[in-house]
């Protein structure tokens, strides 16, 4: 097949990421994958072959016109609302069956009546509809097929007395994936105080906010912003603990990614947490907003090596029996080739 995605941002978030590893996959499985959006250099990072091609393009207008372009393909795969929109004002390529993902526990066009009625007008140029969990699907226009995401399989993971005393959160730093809850719960664990830090990759409109925050609780010294960050292979190999505070998560790439690197979590119980490291380890979740509990979890953990090894090896096994790019590709192909 020739499968083009298509996301309408010049970004490289969770989105961004799963497209890419995914082209990766469908790559590899002999199809030929176009993806058209996304931050140009980050994405060809990604997807570092010859034989995926990347169009530039952010906007509604660039993305419909390049896929107009492409009317040649045997699936458009569009992420997100404004890209289903880009595909239905792509006149030149009416033929091309249309499959979305999505990617968030909400509906269509919420924000206003105009934007809800756009949004249903395109969403009749659309043949078949995924949604990333269960978790999401519950919470959408239905009807979905769900196909859980996966990633690739890591090194072998480092043993706990290898790795630093560092907590890592890796998200975007916006209220919605509360963050501030990260650096609370790392406050009261008290292990600021035995020489640990809290390493938080990545940038957003609150990262001042988390900074006051953290000097308030007087761990300032010990929170570290890093920004934005390629190397989160590399930092999740170094930490000894990953936190995932979201309770809403859709699934959580980044958690799937720690279970690759049998780096431990703990994780708000909530949203796509239930289908991914609660399934798992549900010893490591705690209650949404018993930031208390967390904050025991997490000394624990920290004050446990063998505890972390073990752990880290049982999510690595989940992660490459359950939650493979491979498997996730698979299950998407079945998807493409039900409307064809």
């Amino acid at each position: 097949m020739r499968i083009v995605h298509a996301v309408c941002t010049d970004a490289f978030a969770g989105v961004e990421r799963h497209i890419a590893m995914l082209a990766v996959a469908q790559a590899d499985s002999g199809h030929e994958v176009v993806v058209v959006g996304g931050h140009a250099r980050t994405m060809r990072e990604v997807m570092d072959r010859p034989d995926i091609r990347h169009v530039a393009a952010s906007t509604v207008w660039e993305v419909s016109r390049a896929l107009g372009r492409l009317g040649d393909a045997s699936v458009f795969n569009v992420h997100m609302t404004s890209a289903e929109i880009a595909a239905a004002l792509a006149r030149r390529s009416r033929r091309v069956p249309v499959v979305a993902t999505r990617h968030f526990a909400a509906t269509r066009g919420r924000s206003s009546r105009a934007a809800g009625l756009v949004a249903r007008l395109a969403a009749r140029r659309i043949s078949a509809q995924i949604a990333v969990s269960r978790f999401v699907a519950d919470r959408i226009e239905p009807t979905s097929t769900v196909v859980v995401s996966g990633v690739a399989p890591a090194g072998e993971p480092r043993a706990a007395s290898a790795r630093e005393r560092r907590v890592l959160v890796a998200q975007r730093l916006e209220p919605e994936k509360q963050t501030a809850d990260a650096v609370r719960i790392f406050a009261a664990s008290g292990l600021a105080a035995e020489g640990w830090s809290l390493d938080v990759a990545g940038e957003g409109r609150q990262r001042r906010r988390l900074e006051s925050l953290a000097s308030q609780l007087g761990v300032g010294q010990a929170v570290h912003f890093l920004g934005h960050r390629s190397d989160t292979a590399e930092l999740m190999d170094r930490a000894a603990v990953l936190l995932a505070p979201r309770p809403d998560e859709a699934l959580g790439l980044t958690v799937l990614e720690a279970m690759s690197h049998g780096l431990p979590v703990v994780a708000a119980a909530g949203g796509g947490h239930l289908e991914t490291i609660c399934t798992t380890a549900p010893e490591i979740c705690y209650s949404i907003a018993d930031l208390a509990a967390a904050a025991r979890l997490l000394a624990e953990l920290a004050h446990d090596p063998a505890q972390r090894t073990a752990l880290g090896q049982r999510l690595r096994t989940a992660q490459l029996r359950h939650f493979s790019v491979a498997a996730q590709a698979a299950a998407t192909e079945a998807v493409y080739r039900s409307v064809l």
